[in-house]
């Protein structure tokens, strides 16, 4: 095994190519690699796509055409950890734009079906603090809300 880390793939029907330009048009730090295509050998068309190389905000990536046979699920996502509310709502609306959906908590689908959790880092410095009660006010909170609202957050932190 290569030091460089885990590469993600992500199966998709036919939208490689357009997922990967999505993603890289959405995160800073990320650009297109090579693109495979289907040969004689198939199973594909001639000159189709089979995979793109990506990177998106530092994250290795390859978008393969597979087929048909699977579909993306909430049981795997992609968790985008944001500086400020402009952040998140910079990630929240781009990532569904197109036919994507928001979902609770701060989580979101894409057009192409893939699950993200657009959540601020100061929700995860409010949700591990020692005092319980500030963690139960924070948490219940946040399960109110489908993008999440750190002025909101935090008020209910604080008790107010």
């Amino acid at each position: 095994m290569t030091t460089d880390g885990f590469t993600t793939c992500l199966w998709f029907d036919g939208q490689a190519e357009e997922a990967a330009n999505f993603y890289v048009s959405v995160f800073k730090n990320s650009e297109l690699g090579r693109v495979g295509r289907y040969t004689e050998a198939g199973p594909g068309p001639v000159g189709s796509v089979i995979t793109v190389d990506f990177v998106a905000n530092g994250q290795r990536f390859v978008a393969l055409n597979g087929g048909p046979q699977f579909k993306f699920t909430e049981a795997i996502s992609f968790q985008v950890d944001c500086g400020d509310q402009a952040e998140v709502d910079f990630y929240s609306n781009a990532l569904t734009e197109g036919g994507g959906e928001q979902g609770p908590c701060g989580w979101v689908k894409d057009r192409f079906g893939v699950s993200w959790q657009v959540v601020p880092t100061r929700l995860t410095e409010m949700i591990t603090d020692p005092d319980q009660e500030k963690v139960n006010r924070a948490m219940a909170a946040m399960l109110t809300m489908h993008k999440l609202d750190i002025a909101a957050l935090e008020k209910a932190y604080a008790g107010e």
